[in-house]
């Protein structure tokens, strides 16, 4: 009884011990330090047949001809793919912008959001698991947008593009601002 009780209290410590230094459930991926995406890396490409990667538009971080209708699409790829498996939540903030190039103040439902997988894959469906994440609300009242960001599925493969769409027909140029990969809030 005496060797029972020695190794419950040794295995308790032991517990104990990792739980209080970040060990136990929350893993090594909390203490990552965020990941702020160099936005001059970003490649903004053409939609090719098949939902496929195009060529390039020339542009980093921001559509070059204006949106044509609503749900139209930006592309960019990241450069190279953003490895985030130490990471659980993202935060993507942008700029909307008018036919004559006039900033559009962020509000409900003029963009939406979603990290794709693979480019080669369904871009478009948030319920296949090419897509990483969907979000229908990117901007002041998008949790996306906040410190605190959301919870995207991580998969063992890195990040190939983030898509954005246009939910708004006034919206017809949108610019990305900031794209941070972390695991909760953050000290800015």
């Amino acid at each position: 009884m005496k060797k029972f009780s020695v190794i419950f209290a040794i295995v308790t410590a032991i517990v104990l011990l990792g739980c209080a230094s970040g060990g136990g459930s929350k893993g090594a991926a909390d203490n990552a330090e965020p990941f702020f995406v160099d936005l001059s890396t970003l490649k903004a490409v053409e939609i090719a047949a098949g939902d496929n990667a195009g060529a390039p538009t020339g542009e980093t971080v921001r559509n070059k001809a204006p949106f044509a209708s609503k749900y139209d699409n930006l592309l960019i790829l990241f450069e190279p793919p953003v490895d985030v498996t130490n990471y659980t939540r993202v935060t993507i903030n942008c700029k909307y912008f008018d036919a004559n190039n006039e900033e559009i103040p962020s509000g409900w439902e003029k963009a939406m959001v979603s990290l794709i997988v693979e480019t080669s894959g369904d871009i478009r469906n948030e319920n296949r698991p090419n897509v990483a994440l969907k979000e229908f609300n990117v901007g002041i009242n998008g949790d996306v947008s906040r410190d605190r960001g959301v919870r995207f599925k991580k998969g063992e493969k890195p990040l190939e593009a983030i898509l954005f769409q246009n939910c708004d027909t006034d919206v017809k140029y949108i610019e990305v601002t900031e794209v941070i990969f972390h695991n909760g809030n953050l000290d800015r």
